[in-house]
């Protein structure tokens, strides 16, 4: 007989809202890639998932909507990088599946590495105006992750959508976590595991 769940979720770790919750709105993107990669390094410092972070702001203001980190290997789902779990969090938070919908102030995603190809594919299904990012895919693949097969040229796609696209802000420190990860003993999960 077929079975399977009526629902659905994911829970986030503890430590998540209360580090949002230090946020401070600000209108400089440096500042806030920097709450976002800092984000990512408590996620590796907690041993609650990936190496990674994201976050849904509103432009104008810098108001933070939702921060949301990767919890593949801690809840068991691949459908949970930052960039997804910041992304539902904000439709949640907003009450719509689409950020951009008239009448609603411009939304970005702040992640700190650039998207794989899962996530790239769910932005301009999101409605944010913008993306900014630190590492780039090619630091994540350094390390092990497999990324996925996205456009070459990624940035052009999200531009000819009207996605404004800064890439590479903050590499350094965004590349950082992802060594920090590594040598902390990481886990680099992919489809292919064993």
């Amino acid at each position: 007989m077929f079975s399977q769940p009526e629902k659905i979720g994911f829970d986030l770790p503890a430590w998540l809202n209360r580090f949002a919750a230090s946020y401070e709105a600000t209108t400089s993107l440096s500042a806030r890639m920097r709450f976002v990669i800092l984000a990512a390094a408590r996620n590796v410092q907690e041993k609650t998932g990936g190496p990674f972070a994201a976050a849904i702001f509103e432009i104008e203001t810098g108001k933070l909507v939702s921060l949301g980190s990767n919890l593949v290997s801690t809840q068991g789902l691949s459908i949970l990088h930052a960039e997804m779990v910041a992304i539902a969090l904000a439709q949640r938070v907003l009450g719509t599946y689409d950020l951009g919908a008239v009448g609603m102030p411009e939304h970005e995603l702040i992640s700190s590495v650039e998207p794989c190809a899962m996530c790239f594919g769910a932005i301009p299904w999101s409605g944010v105006h913008h993306v900014a990012t630190g590492a780039l895919a090619e630091d994540a693949i350094a390390i092990g992750f497999d990324e996925g097969p996205k456009p070459a040229d990624w940035i052009g796609e999200l531009e000819s959508r009207g996605i404004r696209v800064s890439s590479g802000l903050q590499r350094e420190s965004a590349r950082q976590v992802l060594q920090d990860y590594i040598e902390d003993g990481g886990h680099l999960y992919s489809s292919r595991e064993g």
